[in-house]
C-alpha cells in the first residue's frame, strides 16, 4: 500500500465512519479498487482507521464525555422507584452505552472470524448498503412517539443493530440512528448516543489488537504498509472524522437521512453489479 492509497483509504474511512453509508463497506470497495485485496494486511489497517475515528469523537464530543465522567461517582437523592430512578443522569446514560455493549461484544466473541470473511467480498456490501438505504427511509418516513430520553430497553435493542452492522455495507451510525428513531427517540439524542457507543468496543478491541501487535511485531501485522503510509492514513482518518461528526449530527437534527437512503441504494446497485461483472 502506497502512502497516496493510505491517505486516499483514511479519507474514507473518516468520512463515512460517521455518515450513514457504511465505513467498512466502502473501504472494502475502496480497497478492492486499489487492488489491496490481502486480508491479513487490510484488516489491522482498518483497526487503525477505527480507532483514528474514535479519537476524532472524542476530540468532538470531549463536553458531552467530560459531563459523564463529572456525575458518574455522585450519589443520586432518588430513593424509590427501582435501580434506574436511584441512579442520576449520568450514571443512567453510562447504563445505557453498557447495555448497548453487550450484543456486539458476543458478537465479537463468538462470531469474529465470520465477520472477517466477510470481508473478502463484494457481493454482501452491495446488499447491505441496500438494506442500509432501507433502514434510513423506513426511520425517515415513520413518526413514533418522542421519548424524553432513551430507556435501557431502547439502548439493548439500539445494541443490536450494532452488533448487525459488524458486517460491511451496514452502516453503523445508519443502523444504531435509524433504530433509535424507529424507537421514538430523539434526533439529537441518537447522534450522539450513537457516536458515544462505540468509543468502549472499539477502545477494547484496540487493546486486544495492541497485545496481538506487541505479540507478532508491527512489520508483520501490517505487511508492506511503511510507516509513513500507516501516519498518513491515520491522520486522515482522524482530520477527516472530525469534519464528518460535526456534520453528521447537524444532518440528523435537521432530519435529512433520506439523502443518504438514495446514495447507499445507488452505491449497493452499483457495488452489486461490479461483483457480477
Amino acid at each position: 500500500m502506497t502512502l497516496l492509497e493510505s491517505l486516499l483509504l483514511g479519507i474514507l474511512q473518516g468520512l463515512t465512519e460517521y455518515l450513514p453509508i457504511s465505513s467498512s463497506g466502502h473501504l472494502t470497495l475502496g480497497s478492492h479498487l486499489l487492488d489491496i485485496t490481502d486480508p491479513d494486511t487490510i484488516l489491522p489497517y482498518t483497526v487503525l482507521l477505527h480507532v483514528a475515528t474514535m479519537l476524532s469523537t472524542i476530540a468532538i464530543l470531549h463536553k458531552e464525555i467530560s459531563w459523564i465522567f463529572k456525575g458518574l461517582f455522585k450519589r443520586c437523592d432518588k430513593k424509590e422507584g427501582g435501580m434506574t430512578a436511584r441512579l442520576n443522569n449520568q450514571q443512567y446514560y453510562m447504563l445505557a452505552i453498557l447495555v448497548s455493549m453487550i450484543p456486539v461484544g458476543i458478537v465479537g466473541v463468538f462470531l469474529q472470524d465470520y465477520i472477517d470473511a466477510a470481508f473478502s467480498g463484494t457481493t454482501l456490501v452491495g446488499c447491505c448498503l441496500i438494506l442500509t438505504a432501507a433502514l434510513l427511509a423506513f426511520s425517515y418516513y415513520a413518526k413514533p412517539r418522542q421519548k424524553e430520553r432513551i430507556t435501557i430497553l431502547d439502548a439493548f435493542i439500539i445494541g443490536i443493530g450494532q452488533a448487525l452492522a459488524t458486517l460491511p455495507g451496514l452502516s453503523r451510525s445508519g443502523t444504531t440512528i435509524a433504530t433509535g428513531l424507529l424507537l421514538g427517540d430523539k434526533k439529537e439524542q441518537m447522534a450522539q448516543f450513537s457516536f458515544l457507543m462505540v468509543i468502549p468496543p472499539i477502545l477494547g478491541k484496540a487493546l486486544l489488537d495492541i497485545v496481538e501487535i506487541a505479540k507478532n511485531g508491527v512489520e508483520t501485522t501490517f505487511g508492506s504498509i511503511s510507516p509513513w503510509a500507516l501516519t498518513a492514513g491515520f491522520l486522515a482518518a482522524f482530520v477527516s472524522g472530525c469534519i464528518a461528526c460535526k456534520w453528521m449530527i447537524s444532518i440528523v437534527r435537521r432530519g435529512k437521512l433520506i439523502y443518504f437512503a438514495y446514495y447507499c441504494l445507488a452505491a449497493g446497485i452499483f457495488t452489486i453489479i461490479l461483483s457480477l461483472s
